[in-house]
């Protein structure tokens, strides 16, 4: 039983390394083409690898175009933080399948819980002004093509990861107090 649960940790953690590279990458995009129009070459306000099409948003107002790629870049970040910590967390093996509760543990899933969370309200966010621009006549492509849909999967998952986080930490009381008991 052992060995399958390090097979499949060591799966999971080489999986997390691709999903990891995977969205820095897109974090990277995100982050390079907001700049690029910034400052080098404003004229064609496509996402560079995608194809998102925000000449639109750029052409009604430049302001906004930058602060809907800010929020693309911070969602695609935020998401690349989680998974830099998953990757972290397994490769420091600070997970200790003989005594899952530990400190360690326990701020992992809090940091998640956050995490989470701030991915739901910047994704939230800017879905909602992608709505907006569309009332104001720009076109707009679709919310998951900006990679800012599942706003309320993120906040479901923050909320059930902090209850989880709050069962760890309860989980590690009990097992400090057995520990002193022997």
């Amino acid at each position: 039983m052992k060995s399958n649960t390090t097979q499949i940790l060591k799966f999971l953690y080489i999986l997390s390394w691709i999903i990891f590279i995977g969205v820095c990458f897109e974090a990277g995009v995100f982050l390079f083409n907001t700049v690029f129009r910034l400052f080098i070459d404003p004229a064609d306000a496509s996402i560079f690898w995608q194809e998102v099409n925000l000449t639109n948003l750029y052409d009604f107002d430049p302001g906004y175009y930058y602060i809907e790629t800010s929020l693309m870049s911070l969602v695609a970040i935020v998401r690349a933080w989680i998974f830099y910590l998953i990757v972290k967390l397994l490769h420091d093996k600070k997970l200790n399948l003989a005594q899952p509760f530990n400190k360690d543990v326990e701020r992992f899933i809090f940091n998640l819980s956050y995490l989470s969370f701030a991915i739901g309200l910047l994704s939230s966010w800017g879905a909602k002004f992608a709505k907006w621009f569309i009332t104001q006549g720009v076109e707009m492509p679709d919310t998951e093509d900006l990679r800012l849909g599942g706003a309320d999967v993120w906040l479901f998952m923050g909320v059930i990861l902090f209850i989880i986080g709050q069962i760890f930490r309860k989980g590690i009381e009990i097992q400090t107090e057995n520990e002193l008991t022997v």
